[in-house]
Parts: C-alpha cells; structure tokens; sequence
C-alpha cells in the first residue's frame, strides 16, 4: 500500500508539472485588437508612386499681372512635359516618418493673329512640392489603425509668359515658402481590402495650406497594393510682393504601394 501511494503522489506531481505551464499560457490572452502575428513590428518601408489628374481653379499672378485659372484635369495632362509623383513611409512600431513629393511642368503654346511682331506665346508652369514630416500611431489594433502627425510643406513656383521671336522679351516670376502642417489619417479594412482617409491642414507664409484625401487599396501580391480615390489640395500664397498663387487642385489618384519590412 505504501508504494501504491508513493505512485499516486509521483503520478499527480508529474501531471500537475505538465498542466500548470498550460493553465499559466493560457490565463494571459493578447488584448483584444491586437493581432497574435508579430510581423507589424520592427521598421517597415512604404514606397508609393502615383499619377494625380487633377483639375485646377483659381487666381495666380506675375507682377501684378493676375489671371483667372480654370482648368479640368484632361487640359492639364494636354499641357503636362514632365513630372514625377511619389509618396513614402517609414515606420518603427509606432513611429512614423511619412514623405510626399510632387513635381511637374506644363508648357502652352498659341499662335497669335498677327502678321508682325509677335507670333505665338508661350506660357511655362513649373510647381514643386516637397512634404516631409513625423507621426505616432495612436491606435494600432488589427482592423483600425489611427495616426497623427506634424511636418512642413515646401513649395517652389515658376511661371513665365515668352513672346515668340524671344527678342521681344517676356515677363516670368518665382516664388519659395514653407508652412507648418497638423494632421491625421485613419485606415481600416482587412490583408485584401482596405481603405484611408486622410488630411493636414496649416499656414505659415501663406494664408492657408490644407488637403483631404480618401484612397480605397487592393492587396494583389504580397508586397504590392493597387490604389486609387480622390485628393484636394488648397492653397492661399498672397505675399506683399506681386507673386500670388490661390488655387485649388482637385482629382482622381492612382497608385501601386510597393511594402518591405
């Protein structure tokens, strides 16, 4: 009997060893929101580059001389030389380091009715925009993820207005400033489908500086995310000197997020 009881007590205490480190697991579950993956964490890099056709409306103006814009998206592309749009993402756990950066040229040229003197006219249009910026994500569960962020948005302009021959000269003007940004985004959605909305707004040498956006993605590949929705951008540069540029620029983006961790 006194080994038989020996056995039991050794029995019970090997049991015991094995289901205790079970019960300890599982009596500490993950948070709820949190996904069990630890693939969100450590530096992730987003590269984005996109096509923005967007119309323009507004006032801008070279000395002194202001013009009236209305433009639809199909005769900024009819104008469009060059450009290059693209946005990136760096991010460590909850830090965020985002950038945008935009740059085109658009050139138009007229015939001008008359037998002498002038010929044609040749309008330039050159615009750089250059958002860099920093950010925290504030909450991080695994179907919502909100961020908030803070950076700067650099503008460089250059317009000039030709009489063709060039010996008749012309008249062109350039503008450079900077403003302060505040501003958010939340994203949802699932590994295939999701979706984000976005804006900042700010000022700082001039009046107001401001977008909203809204892009729907679709996850075709591992590493590549197609993406397109909707963008609006104002600003309001009125400085003292005769450069004024107040315009709204507003469209359809299309996009493809190339994601390496």
């Amino acid at each position: 009997m006194k080994d038989s009881a020996r056995l039991a007590i050794s029995l019970c205490l090997c049991l015991g060893a094995a289901i205790c480190p079970a019960q300890q697991t599982s009596s500490n579950p993950k948070p709820a929101g949190e996904s069990s993956s630890t693939s969100d964490e450590g530096w992730h890099l987003d590269v984005t580059p996109y096509l923005w056709f967007a119309a323009v409306h507004g006032t801008a103006g070279v000395r002194g001389h202001d013009a009236s814009i209305h433009a639809s998206a199909g005769d900024v592309l009819s104008n469009l030389n060059l450009g290059f749009m693209g946005s990136g993402l760096i991010r460590h756990n909850r830090l965020l380091l985002p950038m945008d950066f935009m740059w085109v040229k658009l050139t138009d040229e007229r015939a001008l009715p008359f037998d002498q003197g002038a010929t044609s006219a040749k309008a330039e249009f050159k615009q750089t925009i250059l958002t860099p910026g920093i950010g925290y994500r504030l909450i991080d569960h695994e179907f919502v993820k909100v961020d908030a962020y803070g950076g700067i948005r650099y503008w460089h302009l250059n317009s000039s207005f030709t009489l063709q021959p060039t010996v008749l000269g012309g008249f062109s003007g350039t503008a450079n400033w900077v403003d302060g940004l505040g501003g958010g985004r939340i994203q949802g959605g699932n590994e295939i489908i999701s979706f984000t909305l976005a804006g900042d707004a700010g000022g700082g040498q001039a009046n107001s500086d401001y977008e909203l956006m809204g892009i729907f993605g679709f996850r075709v590949a591992k590493k590549w995310t197609l993406k397109a929705g909707y963008r609006y951008m104002g600003i309001n540069y009125r400085p003292k000197s005769s450069f004024v540029y107040d315009v709204a620029q507003s469209g359809i983006i299309f996009g493809a997020t190339w994601n390496m961790k």
